[in-house]
């Protein structure tokens, strides 16, 4: 080589090694930068997070009131509001709940109104087209005008309260408001009634199931039909008098179609797949929106005094849907769990009574195809026709969506009429849907969606006067139970369930749309026969979601009942036994045995026992699963073979009919249903690959195994290493690298979850008991309550999730009464 070839090289070197150089400085330079805008981020985040914590201490001077109000605060941040009238304790609600909640009730309006794209862009625009088509914010507008006075002034104050604090703190408003850039509108009674109508779609809404079991019909016989959608099972224990026995279904509408075009079922199952996650985007397979609830009388506790306790399943979120206040002045003293937006006590207890809900999932929703035609008089006016033949006008509302970033989208709902309401026709909401479809809906009713009960259910003192609260009451449909200091308890189904057809010759329920007459709504089924009992001889009552109705019911309230596992649990454990506690209570409510995945255990071992397989890991699985206890504990390596099979065997049994329609089934009892085939193992289900049921069931294990990649030895395996819980903000804690720089935890953490969505602590890692409480009518002390995180959705605050521990391991928080242990006082002066 020669000199100036060396030199050359030199040179080169020596420029790659400047280049390096300066790259290196400069990342080095970039990396600095980085560190000092994450450092200034999170110093940032950290001030506004601690500037917008709430005034809990001192004085605040706020219009709006006309007596002073004191604010009691305990460790776990309850607010005991003392005022002096019911419009002050109204306004104080508002504005305390918005001390800790403020951000959580805008997005709640919001999501029920279909306006979060106004705030999040075109990420939500598909939910808000969703929420156009359902009405929900002309639903709540159609409502006010029928409040009654004394309502009306209630939902002004609490309100005004909202508005008082959202007032007070500009320029310090919650975070989340200032990370999105934006600020809240005022609070109105109209948003009060969105977020009870949200709480109305979360458990009611089965027209998707309808839209589903439609498809599937056309593809099975009659008989695998009858497999797939029981109306109860033999384990029901309803809470009224009769022997509970399976109930037959209703038989489907007959086909009459009113013309090809409109009726002809054209909509693929990926269309129902797109509704669904739309409407219930975070929502678990088989987690049903329920609840536990359950009293006994004084001749099973150690006090001679009834308890009464109730669980409600919701989805899970931080913060959770449930805030926890007591309330009282010279006309009302309450204290339980509220719903942010919504004032007075939703469950809890007052001096007297105590009370509890569950859902009782009477349908309450129809689908009408409806037959439409261009007007003779004006081809631009389409008419409907009604079920007696005439034909009317198809009424519109303009709707418009703003979305941040860009533009807006308009959208016209049409409007027909059944039941004597207006129906949105919501086909354009679901994909590919070529039919007028029509949505009746209980909600759609202004005069029982203007019912509020809940001021006199706070102020009853007596189960007739509890009873009579809800008398009116629109929905949603809810399963009451209820106890008192006198020694009663009792349950009343409540909310309003259409009567279909003739009201002296009902035509029952229909499980998919509807295109005969019959159907039409002609009224409410009565209240004084609603299912119903008042201290009953076992002196237990308990509801789980499954069926409630007895035997000779007058009328059919679902068909599409919940499993009955966990309500079955409750009676076994509760009806032989005496001198029961409170701290009993919460021992039923964490109870993890499943009987219903028990039983399969035991099929599946004596499956792989008479199987052809020489596979040592599955006859491991066998031995393991022989002994089980059926507890689903998160430590079980039976409880985890048990799930992963049950979720493989699904699509072994329904894609060889079904191919990719499958994934439709969905049915509430669908639990119940599986157990019954591998109990039955009847021919008509077996695939043709397999010789017999054993084969299957082996073949199962060996796939859920696989999906789940457990590991060699089973022995080190474990349910909790599949079945976890990540509560996470859905602003701070969805994105990782933010949750690195952001200056407070976002959630609790990730953890184990014992139970499964049959047992009686059902969860999943978005799913299960969004508060737990007992009422103890010996002694209104010794009552609990548990939340899952804590009261306030700020990450700063001490009472943002200060709650878990004692929600995850099952640890009683008392529920103050007449002694409140204050940590803190607030004064709210006129």
């Amino acid at each position: 080589m020669e000199v100036t070839d060396l030199q050359a090289v030199a040179t080169s070197a020596e420029r790659r090694r400047r280049i390096l150089k300066h790259v290196g400085i400069s990342a080095g330079v970039v990396l600095v930068l980085a560190l000092i805008a994450g450092v200034s981020l999170r110093l940032w985040l950290s001030h506004a997070l601690n500037a917008s914590l709430p005034q809990v201490d001192g004085t605040v001077h706020t219009r709006g009131l006309s007596t002073a109000v004191k604010v009691e605060r305990t460790a776990e941040g309850m607010p005991a509001i003392h005022a002096g009238n019911l419009h002050d304790l109204a306004f104080a609600q508002g504005y305390v709940t918005a001390q800790d909640r403020l951000w959580q009730m805008d997005m709640l309006r919001r999501y029920a109104e279909g306006r979060l794209s106004e705030i999040l862009g075109s990420m939500t625009l598909e939910h808000d087209r969703a929420q156009r088509y359902l009405q929900l914010g002309a639903a709540a507008d159609a409502a006010l005008p029928h409040v009654a006075p004394d309502q009306m002034q209630l939902l002004n104050a609490y309100a005004d309260g909202v508005n008082a604090f959202i007032a007070e703190s500009e320029g310090h408003l919650p975070l989340e408001f200032r990370l999105l850039h934006y600020s809240p509108a005022k609070w109105t009674p109209h948003d009060s009634l969105l977020v009870g109508l949200s709480m109305s779609q979360e458990l009611a809404t089965s027209f998707p199931t309808k839209l589903a079991r439609e498809t599937l019909t056309a593809r099975l016989s009659p008989e695998l039909l009858a497999d797939l959608y029981p109306v109860g099972s033999w384990r029901d224990h309803p809470p009224v008098d009769g022997h509970p026995s399976l109930s037959a279904p209703n038989q489907d509408p007959p086909d009459a179609p009113l013309d090809e075009t409109q009726t002809k079922l054209t909509l693929p199952s990926s269309s129902i797949e797109e509704l669904q996650h739309v409407l219930h985007p975070f929502t678990c397979d088989g987690c049903v929106s329920g609840s536990n609830n359950w009293a006994v009388s004084g001749a099973h506790t150690a006090t001679g005094k009834p308890l009464l306790s109730n669980d409600m399943h919701l989805g899970l979120d931080i913060p959770g849907i449930w805030y926890e206040t007591s309330l009282e002045s010279p006309e009302l003293h309450a204290t339980g769990v509220a719903l942010p937006g919504v004032p007075f006590i939703i469950v809890g207890h007052n001096q007297h009574i105590a009370w509890g809900f569950t859902a009782s999932l009477a349908d309450v929703q129809d689908l009408y195809i409806e037959k439409l035609r261009s007007s003779a008089a004006n081809p631009k006016q389409r008419e409907f026709q009604t079920h007696e033949g005439n034909w009317l006008p198809v009424a519109t509302r303009q709707e418009v969506i703003h979305v941040r970033g860009g533009k807006d989208v308009p959208l016209e709902i049409s409007l027909t009429s059944h039941g004597g309401h207006p129906t949105p026709i919501i086909s354009p909401m679901i994909p590919r849907e070529q039919r007028p479809l029509a949505l009746a809906w209980v909600i759609y009713d202004p005069e029982i969606t203007a019912s509020l009960p809940f001021q006199a259910v706070n102020q009853a003192s007596n189960y007739e006067q509890f009873v009579t609260a809800f008398r009116s009451f629109g929905g949603p449909s809810l399963s009451a139970v209820y106890a008192d200091d006198q020694g009663h308890i009792g349950f009343h189904a409540i909310g309003k369930v259409p009567v279909r057809g003739d009201a002296q010759h009902p035509s029952g329920l229909s499980p998919v749309p509807i295109t005969d007459g019959s159907y039409e709504w002609s009224g409410y089924v009565s209240y004084d026969l609603m299912p119903q009992a008042l201290d009953p001889e076992s002196g237990v009552l308990a509801t789980a979601n499954a069926r409630i109705t007895a035997d000779d019911a007058p009328y059919t309230l679902s068909l599409d009942w919940e499993n009955p596992y966990r309500n079955e649990r409750i009676w076994k454990q509760l009806l032989p036994s005496k001198g029961l506690t409170a701290a009993d209570m919460m021992k039923l409510q964490l109870d993890v045995y499943s009987d219903g995945d028990r039983v399969i255990a035991q099929k599946l071992a004596y499956a792989i026992d008479h199987s052809k397989t020489k596979d040592k890991r599955l006859h491991q699985a066998a031995d393991l699963l022989r002994v089980w206890n059926g507890n689903m504990e998160t430590n079980s390596p039976a409880a985890a073979i048990v799930s992963a099979t049950r979720t493989a065997l699904w699509p072994m049994l329904l894609r060889p009919l079904l191919g990719s329609d499958w994934r439709l089934y969905r049915w509430n009892s669908r639990s119940f249903v599986q157990e019954e085939l591998i109990s039955h193992a009847p021919a008509r289900w077996l695939p043709s690959q397999y010789s017999d049921w054993n084969d299957l069931l082996t073949a199962a294990v060996q796939e859920g195994l696989r999906d789940e990649h457990a590991p060699g030895d089973l022995s080190h395996w474990s349910y909790g290493a599949m079945h976890r819980i990540d509560l996470q903000h859905p602003l701070y804690g969805t994105n990782r690298i933010f949750r690195r720089i952001f200056p407070a935890p976002a959630g609790p953490g990730n953890f184990p979850l014992p139970g499964d969505t049959i047992t009686v602590r059902a969860g999943s890692a978005t799913f299960g008991a969004s508060e737990r409480f007992t009422a103890d009518l010996a002694d209104w002390e010794n009552s609990n309550l548990n939340l899952p995180v804590g009261q306030s959705g700020n990450p700063s605050s001490a009472n943002f999730r200060d709650q878990w521990t004692n929600w995850y391991d099952g640890k009683p928080l008392p529920l103050p009464w007449n002694t409140v242990k204050a940590q803190h006082t607030l004064t709210l002066e006129p």
